[in-house]
C-alpha cells in the first residue's frame, strides 16, 4: 500500500507531511520522555525486521494479487504507539529514498496510512479493549486479527481519499474504493494472523520482548533472537516472495481498465537472485542505524538540559 508520487498532487502530499510531521513530532517527544534506554536498540532491531517482513509478498488466490505484511500494529503491541509510528516512519523513509518503493512526495501520506491508522487507531482503540491485560491465544487472535483488518480498511480507504482529492489520477473514486477494500480486507486477515502468531509465541518463547521494558527484564536475547528472525526473513525467505503485484498496484490496474502484469514465480533455491538477500540485508542495516541514530539523538535531548539546548 505504499503510495507512488504519481497519485498525489503537490498539495495533497504537502498536507499529508504537514499531518504525519505533526504526528512525529508528538510521537518523538512522548518516547524522550521514556525513562528505559533499553527501547533504543529493540526499536532498531524491530525496524530492520519490520522491513525484511515488507519484503516478503504472499500471493492472494484467484485474484492476480499479492499483500506483505505492514507491521505497524505488532511494532506497536511490543514498543507501544509512539515508539512504534518513529520506527514505522524510519522504514518507510528509508525505502523511499534508497529503494524507490514509495516517493517523497508520497511519504507523509504513506507515513499517516501505514503509521498513524495502526499505531494510533488500530491499537489503542481496537487491539488493547479487545485484548486486555493478559490476553489468551484465542483473545490475542481475535484482537489481532479485527485490528489489523480495520487498520488497513482505514488505510485504503485515506489512499483512496488522497487519491481522490488531489484529482491527478484517472481512476474512478467508487470503482477504485470497491476494489481497495475488499483486496485489503484480505491483507488484513493474514497481517492479523501473523501479527497474533508471533505475539504469542513471544509471549511464551520471549515474554521480555512485551513485559521487560516495564518490568526491566533484560532484553539481550531477546536481540539476538530478532537479529537471527530479520536474517533469515531478509536473507532467505525473501527469495520467495510473490512477485505478482500488491493491492495497490492491483486496484489501480482494475480501476484505470488496464492488463494487470503476471510475472512468473519466484524462482526455486537454486536459481535465487542473489540481490534480493543483498537489498535485504542493506535495507534492514540501514534502518537499523535510521531507528538507532533516531532512538540515541532523542536521549541525548532528554539529557540536555532546557537551557542549553541550542
Amino acid at each position: 500500500m505504499h503510495m507512488a508520487d504519481a497519485l498525489l498532487s503537490p498539495g495533497a502530499g504537502l498536507a499529508m507531511w504537514v499531518a504525519a510531521g505533526t504526528v512525529l513530532a508528538v510521537a518523538s517527544r512522548r518516547l524522550r520522555e521514556r525513562a528505559d534506554d533499553r527501547l533504543v536498540p529493540l526499536m532498531g532491531m524491530l525496524g530492520a525486521f519490520v522491513f525484511a517482513a515488507q519484503m516478503v509478498n504472499f500471493s492472494i488466490p484467484a485474484t492476480g494479487s499479492s499483500g506483505h505484511l505492514g507491521g505497524g500494529l505488532l511494532l506497536a503491541i511490543l514498543l507501544g504507539p509512539h515508539a512504534a509510528f518513529v520506527v514505522i516512519g524510519s522504514v518507510l523513509t528509508v525505502q523511499a529514498l534508497f529503494f524507490a518503493d514509495g516517493g517523497l512526495l508520497a511519504l507523509g501520506a504513506n507515513m499517516f496510512n501505514l503509521g498513524v491508522m495502526p499505531c494510533f487507531v488500530a491499537y489503542p482503540l481496537i487491539y488493547r479493549p479487545l485484548a486486555g491485560p493478559a490476553p489468551s491465544q484465542r483473545r490475542a487472535t481475535l484482537a489481532a486479527l479485527v485490528a489489523a483488518i480495520v487498520g488497513l480498511q482505514l488505510g485504503a480507504l485515506g489512499v483512496v481519499l488522497q487519491t481522490t482529492l488531489s484529482g491527478i489520477a484517472s481512476l474512478p473514486p467508487k470503482t477504485f474504493l470497491m476494489l481497495m477494500l475488499p483486496i485489503h480486507g484480505v491483507i488484513g486477515v493474514v497481517e492479523g494472523l501473523a501479527t497474533a502468531a508471533i505475539v504469542v509465541f513471544l509471549r511464551r518463547a520471549r515474554p521480555e520482548l512485551l513485559d521487560g521494558a516495564a518490568n526491566g527484564v533484560p532484553i539481550a536475547p531477546s536481540l539476538a533472537a530478532l537479529t537471527l528472525a530479520t536474517l533469515l526473513t531478509g536473507g532467505v525467505l525473501s527469495w520467495f516472495a510473490s512477485t505478482q503485484p500488491d493491492g495497490l498496484e492491483w486496484s489501480i490496474a482494475h480501476a484505470a481498465g488496464v492488463p494487470v502484469v503476471h510475472a512468473d514465480p519466484p524462482a526455486p533455491w537454486p536459481d535465487v537472485d542473489p540481490g534480493i538477500s543483498l537489498t535485504g540485508m542493506i535495507g534492514g542495516s540501514l534502518t537499523l542505524l535510521l531507528v538507532m541514530g533516531v532512538g540515541f539523538g532523542l536521549r541525548r535531548l532528554r539529557h540536555v538540559p532546557p537551557g542549553d539546548r541550542a
